[in-house]
């Protein structure tokens, strides 16, 4: 069986982290989204059809033309027209009944093995509040009657999360679907027509998850996942005078020197050096090849590879992106006096996070002065710099974005 991955999307709601790469290539525990989706895959279908488009050779250059036993192809959608438009691309290349799956969530391997026994289904999963999602309305065996993008009026909590099994022919119905008001071609519209015809039904989610909709997310997927997936080993060099508690993945050729104090779950990456005097606090993932040195503390974040936090910096829910360096004393403040939700701008709109503790998104290769202090949910645009001792209250951008 074939998959196909829907990975062609720019994803200007994760800036700035994908102004620089695309959003499956996001690290999750050390790994591209993309590749959990394979390790999920793996066993299910033997050949993923990837359709690219936004920083497409990043992907093949990444991946190439396998990953493990999984066969890789590739089709581009360099003119994105919707979900539908996407997988009808794939029609030369697909062969029989196939998996298409949105190429940035995670999802759970049982689900996903579930979901490739039915004939045409959709994974679906409980949501207390769906507004944002698609909902499903079906009868008492599950059989979908309609499906509803972002609803107001909630009629069923069994929202859409980007997972099918679909029949060859779903490609002439996606050739008969006219555009949207978006001016897509939307898979909603094939899966409602398949429910028309009947036999169209819904395989309930048991598992896990995880879709990536803004850059804060991928720090609860990255702490959910080392809680819970992430097995605990030791591959490098760790110093008899340091600290491992819990669970902790160091991996090879990285080094944890003495006195660094390591509360897990925390994954250092190949190459990296941790320490001396440091603190790395659960949730954290320390990418290939960084730097976290004398009394610097990282909390709930992730740093990207290559990125440096080496001298006296506090670094808490927050995320720094690829070869970026903190200068000495810089600290990202992560919560409000008021206890309220941090609220970060998206696309020029405040946007509520839920987060009470949120600290700063920091692209790639940002330097940061010494002795700087960055407001929580604030954001640093790839390549920006600071002043020594600059507060940063309002994001820094590009003027071109």
């Amino acid at each position: 069986m074939q998959a196909v991955i829907m990975a062609a999307g720019k994803s200007t709601r994760t800036y700035p982290l994908t102004l620089t790469r695309p959003k499956g290539l996001l690290p999750v525990a050390n790994k591209p989204i993309l590749a959990h989706l394979f390790d999920a895959l793996a066993g299910i279908v033997d050949e993923v059809v990837l359709v690219v488009g936004y920083k497409a050779e990043m992907i093949r250059e990444h991946f190439g033309d396998a990953y493990g036993d999984l066969r890789i192809r590739y089709v581009e959608q360099t003119d994105p027209r919707g979900t539908g438009d996407a997988v009808l691309r794939c029609a030369d290349v697909v062969t029989g009944d196939f998996l298409a799956i949105n190429g940035d969530d995670l999802y759970d391997p049982a689900d996903l093995a579930r979901l490739a026994q039915a004939d045409q289904a959709a994974l679906a999963k409980h949501i207390d509040d769906p507004r944002q999602f698609a909902i499903y309305e079906v009868t008492d065996d599950d059989r979908v009657i309609r499906l509803v993008e972002k609803p107001k009026e909630i009629f069923s909590h069994l929202s859409n999360i980007g997972a099918y099994k679909f029949p060859y022919e779903v490609f002439d119905i996606l050739r008969e679907t006219g555009a949207s008001e978006r001016g897509e071609i939307e898979i909603t519209s094939a899966i409602q027509t398949l429910a028309d015809r009947g036999g169209f039904y819904l395989v309930r989610a048991e598992g896990y998850w995880w879709p990536v909709g803004y850059p804060w997310t991928l720090l609860d997927v990255n702490a959910w996942y080392l809680e819970h997936v992430m097995e605990g080993q030791i591959l490098g060099e760790v110093d008899p005078l340091a600290q491992l508690n819990g669970k902790v993945y160091v991996g090879p050729g990285a080094k944890v020197r003495a006195g660094a104090v390591i509360d897990g779950p925390v994954c250092i990456g190949p190459g990296a050096e941790v320490g001396p005097n440091c603190w790395l606090r659960p949730g954290s993932t320390v990418g290939p090849d960084c730097k976290v040195g004398q009394a610097s503390e990282l909390k709930n974040a992730i740093l990207f590879e290559g990125a440096k936090a080496p001298h006296h910096n506090y670094v808490g829910d927050s995320i720094v992106g690829a070869h970026a360096n903190l200068g000495c004393g810089t600290v990202t403040a992560n919560f409000r006096h008021d206890g309220k939700n941090h609220r970060s701008m998206v696309k020029g709109e405040l946007v509520d996070t839920g987060r009470r503790k949120l600290g700063a998104i920091i692209g790639d290769g940002v330097h940061t002065g010494i002795h700087i202090v960055i407001y929580p949910g604030r954001k640093l645009w790839p390549h920006t710099s600071t002043r020594p001792a600059q507060i940063v209250q309002e994001d820094l951008v590009h003027e071109d974005e």
